[in-house]
């Protein structure tokens, strides 16, 4: 189902509401075609992304696509679906294992595309919050905000690190010191005299290699703590039917890393205008008992991704771990996004209560643990 919402500020610009899993399906052309006009997004807006999410992970009935048209091109496209729990909100697709939200704008059109897609969500919110988490700064969505007449506010969500988009040579310089420099270097030769090849797997190997992926990804976490969503076959899913087109349209990569003609490590790479981002990887065991640094290759594989394509940072994703830290990467902090009508004021009172109590009680649970977490 769709229905028109608001006429825009132009005649010919309309804000849609689409509701239709088939409708979503066919958008993928003219989807495609305004992701490369929007400057701010990243892979995670893509359409072979969000649409196979949603058959992965979507609820029938819950789709609230918020599109704005201009004759038949789309000039703004907000991908949310609707949560019950634990309060009444539209939140953005792609949940939890997509790194950053976001809509798209026409950049050319951004700014009366900004204004409708808002009267449009505003139409659609009605008795529900607008929920935008882990919004990277300088998203699309940040135009939405600035338009948006009802309460808003802004909060803290994930930290990010970021490195800049270039060589392996110079992301060693960063290094804080000579002798760290120094290991790197050492390390690259390793890798280079125990005959680790890499291999950018081409778009018709994709899914097999994704397999590859996942298995060692299983591999390398025996005995330790692992996101428990990749081990889900609805994930293995997802991945496979969406990395596949991805690859094809230049919005991801996959390489593979062999070592006497095994295959010991795959990793994807997302790719996006302004950013690329290492996503997942799997890794044998037994490239670390043979002494190669594993972050170390895959790093080396993902500037060389990056270094001549024009982006200009490369993301180490979400999560704070002691190895990232190694590179002297810069912290960047996704920020929260909440919008709301006067009506649903209070359920966002409610939001924002809920994150500065947790906030609270994690920074009490870190004072008590450095004061001996209660041992006598």
């Amino acid at each position: 189902m769709s229905g028109t919402l608001h006429a825009g500020v132009r005649r010919t610009v309309r804000a849609e509401l689409v509701t239709d899993e088939r409708e979503f399906a066919g958008l993928a052309a003219a989807w495609g075609r305004l992701y490369r006009r929007c400057g701010a997004a990243t892979a995670f807006q893509s359409h072979a992304w969000l649409h196979s999410w949603w058959l992965s992970y979507g609820t029938p009935g819950r789709l609230r696509l918020v599109v704005v048209r201009e004759g038949d091109e789309l000039l703004a496209v907000a991908p949310l679906m609707r949560a019950r729990r634990p309060l009444p909100t539209l939140v953005p697709l792609g949940g939890a294992i997509s790194d950053y939200a976001d809509v798209l704008l026409d950049d050319e059109h951004a700014d009366r595309a900004a204004a409708a897609l808002s009267e449009g969500l505003s139409a659609v919110a009605r008795t529900a919050l607008i929920d935008f988490r882990e919004v990277r700064p300088g998203a699309a969505v940040e135009r939405i905000y600035e338009h948006w007449h009802g309460p808003r506010r802004r909060l803290q969500d994930s930290l990010c690190l970021e490195l800049p988009a270039t060589s392996m040579d110079e992301l060693v310089e960063r290094l804080p010191s000579a002798k760290a420099q120094q290991r790197v270097r050492a390390k690259l030769r390793k890798h280079t005299a125990l005959g680790v090849e890499q291999r950018v797997v081409a778009h018709d190997e994709v899914d097999a290699a994704l397999g590859r992926l996942l298995e060692l990804h299983r591999l390398q976490w025996v005995g330790r703590k692992v996101t428990s969503e990749h081990l889900h076959e609805r994930f293995s899913e997802h991945l496979v039917r969406s990395v596949g087109p991805m690859v094809r349209s230049g919005d991801a990569v996959v390489t593979e890393f062999r070592l006497d003609d095994t295959v010991m490590a795959v990793d994807l790479t997302l790719l996006s205008p302004r950013l690329a981002g290492g996503y997942l990887y799997g890794a044998h065991p037994q490239l670390r008992e043979r002494k190669a640094d594993v972050a170390v290759i895959l790093l080396d594989a993902c500037s060389r991704h990056t270094e001549a394509g024009g982006r200009g940072t490369l993301s180490l994703l979400r999560g704070d771990e002691p190895y990232k830290h190694h590179w002297r990467p810069d912290p960047v902090v996704n920020q929260r996004l909440l919008l709301a009508r006067r009506r649903t004021a209070p359920l966002m009172s409610v939001v924002v209560c809920d994150v500065a109590a947790r906030r609270r009680g994690k920074e009490l649970l870190r004072s008590w643990k450095k004061r001996g977490g209660g041992r006598p």
